[in-house]
């Protein structure tokens, strides 16, 4: 048996153990799952243990393997931490990652002032719903929606979120809507990212819970889709002030009555907390903590 640790196994170890998943672990690893499963399988006669119990279409590992990954994972993270700043120290270059619909419908309406401002860095922008990993992706800062709590990351608040009411103004005219109550008479619109119709109505309507729930809906996995239905006159939206900017200085939206109810979560810019920034990294971060306006962008009442 060899007595140098087989590096490659470990890698292939810690990427089935993030994704419980050897067919997963692969297309981490550009490689095929059998692959991985050899890995797996020269590291255990390495070790002398089992790590992964075998079944159809599944594998789960065992408590050896738990407390392996636990001893081993901080470890293999600060080695690409530290690769990782070292292949890209000399660069001018800046990876930024962020929801979709905040990539869509807030930050395309500041970049060019970004990109004017510092014209040698270049900026590579990803979008996912997933949360980014500054453990195995090539991500120097995200913006994160959430309670801003991990004690793993650096975070600096960007705009405490609250779920504000938004319609076309023809559709407020249409529907006379005046009060919360009017709402009786629309159709509510919801998003994954707010579904807080229910305490809303609670807290600024005097309808009682079965004429909300008589209310005509519909439902949107985006942000952005509910939005851009809401400017067209389909009905009502909860929303963040950041992704109604853009529609709030066009006039296509307004904000019929001013209840706005404050949320847990918030937008946060976050990065490894052990990160050391690099000059491209500080300037983005620097700029975006930059444009942080308390209480959000103002909306516009309805005529």
């Amino acid at each position: 048996m060899a007595t140098t640790l087989p590096i490659k196994a470990l890698l292939a170890f810690d990427a089935a153990m993030k994704h419980s998943s050897f067919s997963l672990a692969a297309q981490d690893l550009c490689v095929t799952p059998g692959a991985v499963g050899q890995q797996i399988q020269k590291l255990e006669e390495w070790l002398g243990a089992t790590l992964f119990i075998r079944s159809i279409r599944q594998v789960t590992p065992t408590p050896d393997a738990l407390n392996y990954w636990a001893a081993v994972q901080p470890a293999l993270s600060r080695i690409q931490q530290a690769s990782n700043s070292l292949r890209l120290r000399h660069t001018n270059e800046v990876w930024l990652s962020m929801p979709p619909s905040l990539a869509a419908k807030w930050f395309a309406l500041h970049m060019a002032d970004f990109l004017s401002r510092y014209p040698d860095i270049s900026l590579h922008l990803s979008t996912s719903v997933a949360l980014a990993d500054f453990d195995r992706e090539t991500v120097d800062l995200a913006i994160r929606h959430f309670d801003g709590n991990d004690p793993a990351l650096s975070v600096a608040l960007l705009y405490q979120d609250e779920a504000r009411l938004y319609c076309a103004p023809g559709y407020a005219q249409r529907l006379k809507l005046k009060t919360p109550d009017d709402l009786e008479h629309a159709t509510l619109i919801h998003t994954t990212l707010h579904p807080h119709w229910g305490p809303w109505m609670a807290r600024f309507s005097q309808l009682a819970t079965k004429q909300v729930q008589s209310i005509p809906s519909l439902y949107f996995d985006q942000s952005m889709m509910g939005i851009e239905a809401a400017r067209q006159g389909q009905g009502v939206v909860l929303s963040s002030a950041l992704l109604t900017e853009g529609e709030i200085r066009g006039g296509t939206l307004c904000e019929p009555f001013a209840c706005r109810l404050e949320l847990s979560k918030a937008y946060y810019l976050v990065h490894h907390q052990t990160a050391m920034l690099r000059p491209a990294t500080a300037a983005l971060k620097n700029w975006l903590l930059s444009l942080r306006v308390e209480g959000g962008p103002p909306a516009t009442a309805c005529q």
